[in-house]
């Protein structure tokens, strides 16, 4: 099985096909603190931070803190979201314009609403 661009998906994270998200474009989210490290898809300047969902990544598939090696997942599924964080939250002094943002794909393990 493919996902767009010729890019390869495992036959063990099989999307969702009706999941529900539990954010919306244009909801407003923090993005979790945990320690130790956890995920490394989430880097550890981004935790903490708030941004915005300016898309919901489709379909949901387990996810990939469940379904690492010498792991099985146990076929949860979730979403992943592409958000916008500001840069003047990342870099203090950010001389660019205030619109400007950082966009990053995150799971929803690791959002909550603000």
């Amino acid at each position: 099985m493919t996902l767009g661009r010729n890019i390869a998906m495992s036959p063990r994270s099989l999307p969702a096909r009706h999941a529900t998200p539990a954010f919306a474009v244009g909801d407003r989210v923090r993005i979790d603190t945990r320690a130790p490290v956890g995920d490394y898809r989430v880097p550890i300047c981004l935790r903490g931070q708030e941004g915005e969902v300016i898309r919901v990544i489709r379909p949901a598939t387990i996810g990939g803190e469940e379904e690492g090696p010498g792991r099985d997942a146990d076929g949860s599924l979730e979403h992943s979201y592409r958000l916008s964080v500001p840069m003047h939250a990342l870099w203090p002094g950010y001389a660019g314009s205030a619109a400007d943002g950082l966009r990053v794909e995150i799971s929803e393990t690791w959002l909550e609403k603000i």
